[in-house]
């Protein structure tokens, strides 16, 4: 059973270039500990002390897990995690 981690274009060099990868679906706080251990430093960028760092956003199936249950969103076989870093800019 795995899930789709879906990396944006501005994290990509910190998971080997990858557009996406593939690990064991469970609960997202799991998810996300696979992808760490293959990649260190994206899951640096993604979580900081427990907790979804407040400048990424995390979507399971177009869905902002901020609105769901955050690191405990159960993640099933065949869903999509994508992660989004936020933006700033402005004039």
């Amino acid at each position: 059973m795995t899930v789709t981690v879906r990396v944006p274009a501005a994290l990509r060099a910190l998971a080997g270039g990858r557009s996406e990868l593939a690990a064991p679906a469970g609960r997202l706080r799991d998810v996300l500990d696979a992808v760490g251990r293959e990649s260190p430093a994206l899951l640096e960028r993604v979580v900081d002390a427990g907790a979804l760092r407040r400048h990424v956003n995390v979507f399971v199936n177009d869905e902002d897990v901020r609105f769901r249950e955050l690191l405990d969103t159960p993640v099933r076989d065949g869903d999509r995690v994508t992660i989004v870093p936020a933006i700033g800019g402005g004039w």
